[in-house]
């Protein structure tokens, strides 16, 4: 038992090391502007990643390819970055002016521009998390890339083997596979990746897209070709660092400009000396919360509130979607579009404009200059929070007058991952702990777990983690924390960022009341101590639902009271 524990110690010291290493090397990479990721500049962040074997990543560290891993990691990289020997990390710097569509990845809201054949631009527009999550992805992908040179080269002139031949045909015929044409290519793929065609078939449609049903052959070959051509031609791939980014990144360039969009709008509506509560949350729950009841009125009779809210949920539902929009844009909410670069969109709620309130929440102040301002900003990312809410709380300033922000209450909900529970829990916090710190944020929660005893879900109270990455989530660091006197009851990648950002304002700058009440409350997305359980897994679905409408009620609940 007491080697067993030595053991597990070890494990989780050894992978603290590579987490901290990890970040040491990508800032020095940032700094330096350029690596080559399979080169020797890039071996320090390979081995500390395969050092860690994130969760998420499966079987990085053996030879048989990833497949969950690859999808997670391709679903938040753009199309066609598996062809490109050249990535470069901008800032924004005017591309959306020119001839170059942008790329969305499906997972991830950052805009990527293919330049040529060779190169993808990525704008980087959030802050380091963002870096440290491509970094991340592109390591592990360079990663299983040459797992796959490694299983199809015969020799170092360049021999391939037959199945990679094959391959090669599917990939580069003309026209559309036939259904005979594409199970000959799994087959062989198959045999190469160290996976049953079941596996590879199980998984085919989901790396597809509207572009390329047979995207998952594309990536596989593309992978394999770049390698090779690495190693046998030397042809590095490289990843650059525009000299915009290194020269703005941490100035809150982005931030300040969102901000300022949201208090302009507050003084023109003659908002801003009214109380105002901060919700970051999703773009949805608030406004089906307050609105949707009355905008659906058929629906609501035959169906309960949660049925409502998972009908709204549902892909197919779009027309009683604008029409819960079109009341709430009709009774006082503003829709703010990002323009700013943050990729944060924003709902002002001006709830003195409401003609009722829907049943369940119901509200005691009569004065029309008392009546909450609710404004609502979709997920900030990682270390954006930080910088998101630090130019948020600052006063306004207009025509060289200082106008201090009254701010009654900040909420923060979002998913999670749980180390003890499962999916939809719910977890609220009490303190949130930097990864790999003694970094500690205490605060009083103003949302209690008494809150929920009548909403039939799971509570848990605790501390939280604040990881640095969410696909560097370790099994061993989190048993740790687990078991540990810190009381950890999941991670997510916002909480202290907000928190910092918040006491400054609140203790430091004196620009918001130190009275001002915090409300942090976090539903499980995954747990990444249960295997099949962790974000590459997939989505919530449903189960996401009413745990969000849940959460909403209640923080909604204390700002109309």
């Amino acid at each position: 038992m007491t080697k067993l524990k030595a053991h597990t110690r070890s494990r989780a010291q050894e992978s603290t090391g590579a987490i901290e290493r990890l970040y040491i090397t990508m800032r020095h990479l940032f700094n330096r502007g350029f690596y080559k990721p399979m080169g020797v500049s890039g071996e320090s962040l390979r081995d500390s990643l395969l050092t860690l074997r994130p969760e998420i990543y499966g079987s990085i560290a053996e030879d048989k390819i990833e497949l969950q891993g690859l999808l997670y990691v391709i679903d938040r990289l753009p199309i066609g970055i598996e062809e490109c020997r050249f990535i470069n990390l901008t800032s924004d710097e005017g591309y959306k002016n020119s001839h170059f569509e942008p790329i969305i990845p499906p997972k991830r809201r950052r805009n990527c521009y293919r330049i040529d054949d060779e190169q993808m631009n990525i704008e980087v527009t959030r802050g380091r998390s963002e870096i440290y999550d491509i970094l991340t992805h592109l390591t592990f992908l360079y990663i299983e890339s040459h797992k796959i040179m490694r299983a199809i080269l015969i020799n170092e002139e360049g021999g391939v083997i037959r199945d990679w031949k094959k391959l090669e045909i599917a990939v580069n015929k003309k026209g559309k596979l036939t259904q005979e044409e594409k199970e000959i290519a799994l087959t062989h793929t198959a045999n190469f990746l160290g996976r049953t065609f079941e596996e590879v078939l199980s998984v085919y449609d989901a790396f597809s897209c509207a572009e390329n049903e047979h995207r998952f052959l594309n990536i596989i070959y593309y992978l394999g070709k770049l390698a090779i051509d690495e190693v046998v031609r030397d042809d590095k791939r490289i990843i650059t660092f525009s000299p915009v980014l290194r020269e703005r990144l941490g100035h809150h360039i982005h931030g300040e400009r969102w901000a300022m969009n949201i208090k302009q709008l507050l003084d023109e509506k003659g908002l801003i000396q009214r109380p105002i509560h901060i919700i970051s949350a999703n773009m949805h729950s608030v406004m089906n919360s307050l609105f949707a009841e009355r905008a659906l009125p058929v629906i609501s009779k035959k169906n309960s509130q949660m049925q409502l809210f998972e009908l709204l949920s549902s892909s197919g539902s779009s027309k009683e979607r604008e029409k819960t929009m079109k009341l709430a844009l009709k009774e006082g909410m503003t829709y703010i579009k990002d323009e700013s670069g943050t990729n944060i969109d924003v709902q002002v709620f001006d709830t003195a404009k409401l003609k009722s309130l829907p049943y369940g929440l119901e509200s005691t102040i009569e004065n029309e200059e008392d009546t909450p301002v609710i404004v609502v900003m979709d997920y900030a990312f990682g270390e954006q929070a930080y910088e998101t809410m630090d130019e948020l709380l600052k006063p306004y300033v207009k025509d060289n007058v200082t106008q201090f922000l009254n701010i009654v209450s900040i909420g923060i909900m979002g998913k999670a991952g749980i180390l003890e529970g499962g999916k939809g829990d719910i977890m609220i916090p009490s303190a949130h702990v930097f990864e790999g710190t003694a970094d500690n944020y205490p605060f009083k929660n103003k949302l209690k777990a008494s809150d929920f005893k009548d909403d039939d879900v799971a509570v848990f109270k605790g501390s939280m983690i604040s990881v640095l990455g969410t696909s560097l989530q370790n099994r061993d660091v989190l048993k740790f924390f687990y078991n540990s006197t810190w009381n950890v009851i999941g991670l997510e990648m916002e909480g202290a960022h907000y928190q910092k950002a918040i006491q400054a304002a609140s203790r430091i700058r004196g620009s918001i009341s130190k009275n001002v009440k915090v409300m942090y409350a976090y539903y499980a997305s995954d747990n990444p101590l249960e295997t099949g359980s962790t974000l590459a897994s997939g989505g919530l679905g449903t189960t996401g639902v009413k745990p969000t409408y849940v959460i909403t009620e209640k923080m909604l609940k204390h700002i109309l009271d």
